[in-house]
């Protein structure tokens, strides 16, 4: 049996799945923590993939391996291969003003058409302007920049700091694919290249290794150990090969963020910076709208009301559509989409009948998705078809949030079986890059229909989804 393996590094932990490459059975699987907060020491993901591989068996008879991972983190590292500092991750959103300064400069407009998006907190170049005005001298150091899953793959090939590495800081040997670069602010979805008079605004100048972009099964090297290292994807692309999403296809993802996301043939330029246009890792495209608050609303309200996740559920299927009037604006940390990084969350509506543990519940949730809700129009509006939602994530198992997305989403939605379809995704890229070909296993995972599901938009929908866009 010849074995494949797919990684997830995101935002809270590090997941592994082995899979035979001819059926694509699932042998064994692994997972190990990360640390908290909006930056991060990178050894940490380097230390949580070791004790992952650790805990699913190891590699030894494993074929081939590819890391997917959290779009956008800021890893910078100087001449002799060192992280300078603590990776600035997708949810810090202290380059808001930089990606305002970076927007004013280029415009919206032409900076959508060159680099597919319109600069927000979360995207890379952002991160390095931010670096370059408030640690110029940190700034002054950086001989690279990478993304997190460039600097696992680099360490996995055996590159890294001289007496860390058995191949030393070799910085050219630094690889990504086209789906992670698409997320940087300075590369073309367009043109496939890197632009660097972006990547010069963004930092101060343009002498700096950039990862090469591998294409879709390409090959990035092997482990020391002889294991072969796949291109790797930003999370959201891998998530996308491991449902195998096909045209009309659209994944909600409720994770630490929510994202909307389907796979296109031709690249997206929206100025208003609603949509990103990320590639994917298939060699197609990514239209992708992502929100900060997703499953953290539900742990908000959850501990707010001395509830679980089940009793949470209970609450809000208590509550009629609409809360009794009670809306949350879910922006406990600042917003991506709407872009409102300094917003907070409120809570509108109230009066005294209103104000139950119910209303409260159920406008958690209705907040969460409506601001998705908004997202799926606006990706429907680039051109998007859609012809079902899929609902993923670890908040798309409790009932109630299944419930209320039947109603605020204008599209059938189907519930997949639970999976880790990040690393997924990566186990599909391992046996692309081992064979030369995408497994032929990698079809579309099986799902259910939600409950309560209504074809018409609910008439609730736009009078949830107002406050939510129009927040100032």
């Amino acid at each position: 049996m010849t074995l494949v393996a797919g990684v997830d590094s995101s935002t809270q932990s590090c997941k592994i799945v082995i899979r035979d490459l001819e059926t694509g059975a699932l042998v064994r699987s692994g997972r190990a923590s990360h640390p908290d907060g909006t930056e991060v020491d990178p050894a940490a993901w380097w230390a949580a993939l070791n004790e992952a591989i650790e805990s699913a068996g190891g590699l030894g008879d494993v074929a081939s391996i590819s890391i997917a991972g959290q779009q956008h983190g800021m890893v910078v590292l100087d001449a002799e291969g060192r992280v300078i500092r603590d990776a600035l991750l997708w949810n810090d959103t202290r380059s808001a003003g930089a990606a305002a300064a970076l927007t004013d400069e280029v415009g919206a407009d032409a900076y959508a058409k060159r680099a597919g998006l319109v600069p927000v907190a979360s995207f890379t170049a952002t991160k390095l302007r931010w670096l370059r005005d408030n640690e110029p001298e940190n700034a002054a150091r950086v001989a690279a920049v990478a993304l997190p899953h460039d600097w696992l793959t680099w360490r996995l090939l055996g590159y890294g700091p001289a007496g860390e590495s058995e191949l030393g800081p070799v910085l050219d040997a630094l690889v990504t694919d086209r789906s992670d670069a698409s997320g940087t602010a300075y590369w073309s979805p367009f043109t496939g290249d890197y632009d660097l008079e972006l990547l010069e605004r963004a930092l101060g100048r343009r002498d700096v290794v950039l990862p090469r972009v591998l294409g879709p099964g390409e090959a990035a090297g092997t482990t020391p150990a002889g294991v072969l290292v796949g291109p790797g994807a930003g999370d959201n692309a891998g998530a996308a090969l491991g449902l195998n999403l096909a045209p009309g296809d659209v994944a909600v993802s409720l994770g630490t963020s929510g994202t909307v996301f389907a796979v296109a043939e031709q690249p997206t330029a929206d100025a208003s910076g609603t949509v990103a246009g990320f590639a994917d890792a298939s060699g197609k495209y990514l239209p992708i709208i992502t929100t900060l608050n997703a499953a953290r609303v539900l742990v908000s309200t959850s501990k707010l009301l001395g509830v679980d996740f089940d009793e949470l559920s209970e609450l809000a299927l208590a509550a009629e559509p609409g809360s009794g009037g009670v809306v949350l604006v879910p922006y406990f940390e600042g917003e991506r989409t709407p872009n409102l990084p300094e917003a907070k969350a409120s809570l509108h509506g109230l009066s005294i009948a209103s104000t139950t543990r119910e209303n409260l519940a159920r406008a958690s949730i209705e907040g969460m998705l409506s601001g998705l809700g908004a997202g799926l129009d606006a990706v429907r509006d680039a051109g998007v078809e859609v012809h079902r939602v899929l609902l993923i994530g670890g908040a798309a198992q409790n009932p109630a949030v299944q419930a209320v997305a039947a109603q605020v989403f204008d599209a059938p939605v189907v519930i997949p079986e639970p999976g880790e379809y990040v690393a997924d995704g990566g186990a599909v890229q391992a046996a692309w890059a081992l064979t030369g070909e995408r497994p032929s296993w990698a079809v579309s995972v099986s799902a259910s229909p939600a409950p309560d599901f209504r074809p018409e938009i609910s008439a609730e929908y736009h009078r949830y989804a107002d406050p939510l866009l129009n927040t100032k």
